[in-house]
Parts: C-alpha cells; sequence; structure tokens
C-alpha cells in the first residue's frame, strides 16, 4: 500500500513591501510550501474570514493602513487557534510583549536568516498539527465530581478513598503519610467535609512553619504579660478550634516539648495557655501528617512513642504521584478546568503528546509539581492546548524530549526534531548499518536490489518495512518508535492507519 497524499502547508505572508514578500516566499517555497501573498493588513485579514484558514501566517507589524497588530486581532478574532509570526524591523520590548500580548506565535527580526526562518516555520507547522490532533479531546472528569480536590481513579488511590470513608463516621486520630506534595492535607480536609464535624472549624497548622519558641502560643494561645511582646490575651488554635478539626501539618518537625501538650490535649482534652493558671476544655478531633518516618524518629528518641501511638490509630498513606501515573491525565484536566474557570488561562486541552511526557516524568514534587507545571504551561501556551515545546525545559531534559521544544521541516506538513535528518534518511542508515557491517551506499544498494523487483513502489515498501521492523523493536511503544524513525507521533499513526499495522 503506498503512502498517502497529502497536501502542503499553507502559509500566508502579509507586508505591505514586495521585496519582503518576494524574499521571504522564495525561502519559504524551497521546502515545498503552498504560499499566498496579501500586500497589506486589510487585504489579509479578508483572505483569512474567506477561508480556508492557511497553517501559519507571517504578518509584518509596520504596514500602512491597517497595523501589523490590528490585523493579528482581527484575524485572532475569525480563527482563535491561527497561529500567526509577527515580522519586524524593530527589537524592542514592547514589540515583544506587544507581539505575545494579543496571541502571536512568535516574532521575527528582519533582515531574516532563512535557517531561523524555516526553523520557525518548521516549528510552528508541528504546533499546529499538534492542536489539530487534540481538536476533538474531551476531558477525562467533570471537576464538579471531585469537590474536594482529590483526584484519581488508580487503585492506590481508591484505597485511600475507602479508608477516608471509614474514619469520617467517628472521631478516631488519623495519621497521614507520605511524600511531599501527594495531597495530604486535601485528604484531611475531606475528611472533616464528610464527618459531623464538617460546619464546625477546620484550622490547618504548618508545624514545620512556626518556630519552637512561638509554636506553643500559636496553638495554646498566651495570656498577656506571659513572655516580651504578649500585650493582650490570644486564643490559640485549639480553642478556636472548638468542635471542629484540627490538622497539625509535618509534626514530625515538633518541638519534644510541645509534643509533650499535645499528647495531654489527646489524653485529657484540655489546653492550657502559655503563662496561663488553669486549664481549659476543648473538644477537637486531631488529623496529623508528616513526610519523615515517625517510626525512626521514635528509636532515635527525636519523637514521643506515647504521643506517636495515639495519633497513629488509623494511617493513610498517600502514594508518590510515580507510582499512579494513570491518574495524571486526569489531575491535568482538574487544574486545567479549575485554571479556566478562575480565569487565569483560556487553555483547557492538552495534547496525546504532552500527555505522554508528563506520564514519563517521575515527579519528584509529586501532585503539587505538576500542579505548578500544568499552570506555567497553561500561561505561556499560544494555541487552546498545552504542546510539549510549552513545557518547561528541565520537565523535556528528564524525560529525553529535549529536542521536542526545537523542530525542523519534516514530512506531510509535520515536523521531525532539529536534531535529526528530515525524511527517512536517517532511519535507514541507522537500521541497516546496525545490520550488518555494510557501509550506507551498500546497504542502500541491497535494499534497491531486493526490493525494485516487487510491484509496490521502492520507497512505500520501504517505508512500511522499517515502521514495522522499529516499532517491533520499540515493543509498540509509540513515542520511542517515532524518535527513532525521525518523525512525529502524528506522522507515524498516520503511517500505522496506512500500512495495517495497528496490531
Amino acid at each position: 500500500m503506498s503512502a498517502p497524499i497529502t497536501q502542503p502547508a499553507t502559509i500566508l505572508i502579509i507586508d505591505d513591501d514586495d521585496e519582503i514578500r518576494y524574499s521571504l516566499g522564495r525561502v519559504l517555497s524551497s521546502e515545498d510550501f503552498d504560499i499566498k501573498e496579501a500586500a497589506s493588513g486589510e487585504e489579509g485579514v479578508s483572505m483569512v474570514k474567506a477561508g480556508p484558514f492557511p497553517d501559519l501566517i507571517f504578518l509584518d507589524i509596520r504596514m500602512g493602513g491597517m497595523s501589523g497588530i490590528e490585523a493579528l486581532q482581527h484575524i485572532r478574532g475569525a480563527n482563535p487557534k491561527q497561529l500567526v509570526v509577527l515580522m519586524t524591523a524593530f527589537g524592542t520590548a514592547q514589540t515583544a510583549i506587544e507581539a505575545m500580548k494579543f496571541g502571536a506565535f512568535d516574532y521575527i527580526m528582519k533582515p531574516f536568516d532563512p535557517a531561523k526562518v524555516l526553523s520557525l516555520a518548521a516549528t510552528a507547522l508541528q504546533a499546529n498539527a499538534e492542536m489539530k490532533a487534540v481538536g476533538d479531546y474531551k476531558p477525562t472528569i467533570n471537576s464538579e465530581d471531585y469537590k474536594e480536590g482529590i483526584v484519581g481513579s488508580s487503585a492506590a488511590m481508591q484505597e485511600v478513598f475507602k479508608i477516608i470513608g471509614q474514619v469520617t463516621a467517628s472521631d478516631v486520630t488519623v495519621m497521614i503519610t507520605g511524600e511531599s506534595g501527594t495531597g495530604k492535607e486535601l485528604v484531611a480536609r475531606s475528611i472533616c467535609q464528610h464527618s459531623h464535624r464538617s460546619g464546625k472549624p477546620f484550622i490547618a497548622v504548618n508545624c514545620a512553619a512556626i518556630p519552637d519558641n512561638l509554636i506553643e502560643s500559636e496553638l495554646f494561645g498566651h495570656e498577656k504579660g506571659s513572655f516580651t511582646g504578649a500585650t493582650t490575651q490570644r486564643q490559640g488554635k485549639f480553642e478556636l478550634c472548638d468542635g471542629g478539626t484540627i490538622f497539625l501539618d509535618e509534626i514530625g518537625d515538633m518541638a519534644l516539648a510541645t509534643q509533650t501538650k499535645i499528647l495531654r490535649v489527646l489524653q485529657q482534652g484540655d489546653i492550657q495557655r502559655v503563662g496561663g493558671t488553669h486549664t481549659i476544655k476543648v473538644d477537637v478531633r486531631i488529623i496529623a501528617a508528616t513526610n519523615k518516618n515517625l517510626e525512626e524518629m521514635v528509636e532515635k528518641k527525636e519523637f514521643r512513642e506515647d504521643l506517636y501511638y495515639r495519633l497513629n490509630v488509623v494511617r493513610i498513606k498517600m502514594p508518590p504521584l510515580r507510582d499512579r501515573t494513570d491518574d495524571i491525565p486526569q489531575i491535568v484536566d482538574f487544574c486545567l478546568q479549575n485554571l479556566v474557570k478562575q480565569r487565569k488561562t483560556r487553555v483547557a486541552k492538552v495534547s496525546p503528546e504532552t500527555h505522554d511526557i508528563l506520564s514519563r516524568h517521575t515527579w519528584p514534587g509529586n501532585v503539587r509539581e505538576l500542579e505548578n507545571v500544568i499552570y506555567r504551561s497553561a500561561v505561556i501556551a499560544q494555541g487552546d492546548a498545552i504542546l510539549p515545546k510549552d513545557l518547561p525545559a528541565e520537565i523535556l531534559a528528564a524525560t529525553g524530549d529535549a529536542a521536542a521544544s526545537t523542530a525542523g521541516p519534516g514530512e506531510d506538513g509535520a515536523v521531525a526534531p532539529a536534531s535529526r535528518n528530515p525524511g527517512m534518511a536517517a532511519p535507514l542508515a541507522q537500521v541497516a548499518t546496525s545490520r550488518a557491517p555494510l557501509t550506507v551506499d551498500q546497504a542502500l544498494d541491497f535494499l534497491h536490489e531486493e526490493l525494485a523487483a516487487g510491484e509496490a513502489p521502492i520507497l512505500a515498501r520501504l517505508e512500511e518495512e522499517m515502521v514495522k521492523r522499529v516499532l517491533e523493536a520499540a515493543k509498540g511503544n509509540q513515542a520511542r518508535a517515532a524518535e527513532k524513525l525521525g518523525m512525529t507521533r502524528t506522522t507515524l499513526r498516520k503511517r500505522i492507519e496506512a500500512y495495517g499495522l495497528k496490531d
């Protein structure tokens, strides 16, 4: 079966300078793009509105009549997904800010460097192809179903949900353990929300953030004149939380002296303000959390053993994100939906390639790190979807996808990573030379002789075989196979479908 025939990418050049349009058109036509031209902003906007929308637009900022910024706003109004590269001879901060503010994909300086023009065009067309791939994207969850903010359908999270449900009917003390950023406070809030104390106060205290000389006053309050600066009487968190739930986060960082007073609250149900002489009864449910190994701390006498057993009546262990990567798409959807509702971004989608990268990262900062990455990426994304190029460089480097932000021209209007040659030449050479000690020319001669005798077109037959073999070597991993073949995953999926290689 021959490879599917696709139309070349369409690029519209809008500039009132005839020479600029001619020179830029010659550079771009070298890659077999379908070039169209408009001699003014008004003409360019009319062409876009008349359709079909071009795959990419190069738009001059300073033109007679309608300016480039005005034209950009009209174009984006007609097609919010339209990718536009602005051209300017004045590289000021104002130019850059204005260009990105109104939704330009990028901007390029005059006079042009042909290599940079082609590289930028390839990167933009890659983004265009990836955004089209997420056109039918639908969120995997409804954020309204996750009012507690705890998202996940993995087996590990289902166990967490079960325990939450079991402990809400009583006032049993709960210890939540897990790495930083796994969502321990969200679990504590969920327990409170579903308990009979839901209408009462919930107060979270980060024990690691309060100095030892202040934490007792913070928790239990103080009397006027009890220490320097105590000019008035003050109620502590336990008094303020009477009838409700107090969440002691990072309790492993609490001083031993304060641990003794927490133990008294658990045993006697009363507190004493700093500098006070009488006890105060409080009805407070305690939920504690830590990312430390309390068992080891008990052995080293760094944590009271009796307090440990009082707190550790029911234990909930939060799994790290790397152990529940199947939940990442749901967490991403949840984050984006909330960001859209808060009007912090208009980006509500994530490309399949981006999801693949996110799922392969180890996330040492867990869900908190993922949320931060999604927020950062959504802010800088230029379309309606987060693409690999929008991810932080450290994430791309950690997953081996550093080339995702730099692209070069490829086939079918898509692009391959810039570090690889376009087309099939590089993969052919790699495969051929790895199978026998032949030179590239010898291997190609051998393959030509073998395939020339068949009826199928040589290039199509050769491509089909290479795609098949590389997929087999990658054990069906499309991301790895696409990288080896020097093509995008979108192009690879087209080849898989065309050659009937889905199985």
